[in-house]
């Protein structure tokens, strides 16, 4: 079977969109599937639907990758997203053809530096994993490549700066998707540390402030990447075969914080697909991580306990998709501060994404470090619902006394704390070991003792949770029940 190429799909007689020459518009740090299925596809809809005419030059970020892969094929690859969207199954495949050429800059620094005088160049994104945007003071100007990305993009920066630093209009747009907070402006400080440790000048500083726009933004979107159990048949039915298959969920959220002039040049701000550029993007994270993750935090443990195993199986149940629905629109949304229309519409996208028939979402692993996501996610709807409302959130504190229950573990076992489920069978819970530490210490206490212990750990919480009034007797109610009931039945009780 031929590789996918543009000769190839010219003789098949491809009848979708392609566009196999342009000038490289953008430069992207990372080849992995998230950025193939969520930035290259928003650009190459730009390059068809508004004439963006651009190309993307992807940077291999790290010593090990798919440089030679991704070249092989010229840049093409299949993309497949795929769930539910307005009450109908999607599975839409698209060749994406925006990406020109992966360089590898541990074999080619030449060529990485090049692009810096590239006159067409003018956006910068990046997704280097959450431990990529950091400053080491080992990475040095004269490493070919830095060892860190923002020191290799301080390089490359310096580059364009020795090279069109006398022009206006002339410096970057840098998107950063990685997924830490304030990513963008982590960034920009991670440079600004090694134009300080290597002397590049304060030339260099008033440019890198004047002609170029570091954005934090969010990402959304779960990619599920190369279907290694179906890669054989796609290819046979595409009669080509593509080695960077990539796929993921329908939904895609990208809101971008920058000035209003940004809006208008992005050429995929269109008011069509899902992408914003606002001023403070932080009302849209509070929005994800209460509505999306704050859903999943408060169900899953309980779902689990009660027998379920996958996301999916829960949307098809009428109890737990009550009871997660009860929480995010009775408890949930009536603590944040975005239209609440806007905030509807999200939780319905919410749930299609939780019932996607082409994702095996395991229980399990959302479990994993339960106790700081639900501070982090559940937490502060909880304690605004009182502040508003001056009273418990059902769902809420069900979704504690749930949290109480699964980590009831009573001995160690490979780095993990060994809990029971009720039908019988064990399951590894797992978290920082202070956390398990914890449980493992108290798994003989009686439930209102450890209830008790739970809540007055300031060290998982950051505060005594029962000095919110009212909170810990409703707790230990919550408890009860699932103890005496099951977790099935509490929820059902929520309802």
């Amino acid at each position: 079977m031929e590789k996918i190429s543009y000769s190839a799909l010219k003789k098949q007689g491809y009848k979708g969109y392609l566009l196999e020459n342009a000038p490289e518009k953008v430069l992207q740090f990372g080849e992995g599937g998230f950025l193939r299925a969520f930035v290259d596809y928003f650009f190459d809809l730009a390059n068809e639907r508004h004439g963006f005419n651009g190309k993307v030059a992807v940077v291999q970020p790290i010593a090990q990758g798919l440089t030679d892969m991704v070249n092989a094929q010229e840049g093409l690859y299949t993309l497949y997203l795929r769930g539910f969207q307005d009450g109908r199954t999607v599975n839409d495949k698209r060749v994406i053809s925006c990406v020109s050429r992966c360089i590898n800059p541990y074999q080619d620094y030449a060529a990485f530096l090049a692009c810096a005088k590239n006159p067409d160049l003018r956006y910068i994104v990046s997704n280097t994993t959450e431990a990529g945007i950091v400053y080491d003071a080992g990475s040095e100007f004269d490493q070919t490549p830095p060892v860190t990305f923002p020191a290799k993009l301080t390089r490359f920066l310096y580059e364009r700066f020795l090279h069109f630093g006398k022009e206006q209009g002339k410096g970057m747009v840098i998107l950063s998707c990685e997924l830490i907070d304030n990513n963008g402006k982590e960034l920009k400080r991670c440079v600004e540390k090694y134009i300080e440790q290597w002397n590049l000048g304060d030339a260099f500083k008033a440019w890198l402030d004047k002609e170029n726009l570091f954005c934090s933004s969010l990402v959304d979107r779960i990619v599920t990447g190369y279907p290694r159990n179906e890669a054989a048949k796609l290819n046979e039915e595409n009669g080509y075969e593509d080695n960077l298959i990539d796929t993921g969920e329908v939904f895609g959220a990208w809101v971008i914080e920058g000035p209003e002039w940004l809006a208008k040049e992005l050429p995929f701000v269109d008011g069509k697909l899902p992408v914003i550029v606002t001023p403070d993007h932080k009302p849209y994270k509070q929005r994800k991580v209460r509505i999306l993750n704050g859903a999943h935090t408060t169900m899953v443990l309980g779902a689990y306990l009660a027998g379920q195993d996958i996301v999916r199986n829960c949307m098809q149940d009428d109890v737990i998709k009550g009871y997660m629905n009860k929480a995010i629109y009775e408890e949930i949304i009536p603590t944040l501060d975005l239209p609440e229309q806007e905030l509807k519409d999200f939780a319905a996208a919410v749930e299609e994404r939780f019932a996607n028939p082409f994702i095996d979402h395991q229980l399990l692993s959302i479990s994993l470090n339960s106790v700081s996501k639900w501070k982090a996610r559940c937490m502060p709807s909880l304690k605004e619902y009182m502040h508003r409302f001056g009273k418990i959130p059902a769902c809420l504190s069900l979704g504690l006394a749930s949290l109480i229950a699964f980590y009831h573990g009573d001995h160690m076992e490979n780095g993990a704390l060994m809990g029971k489920r009720p039908a019988g069978n064990a399951y590894a819970i797992q978290d920082d070991a202070a956390v398990l530490a914890f449980f493992l210490d108290h798994k003989d206490d009686a439930a209102d003792a450890l209830v008790h212990a739970v809540m007055t750990n300031e060290s998982f919480w950051g505060e005594n949770l029962t000095l919110l009034p009212g909170l810990e007797e409703t707790v230990k109610a919550d408890l009860a029940c699932i103890l005496e009931k099951g977790a099935y039945e509490a929820m059902k009780e929520t309802l």
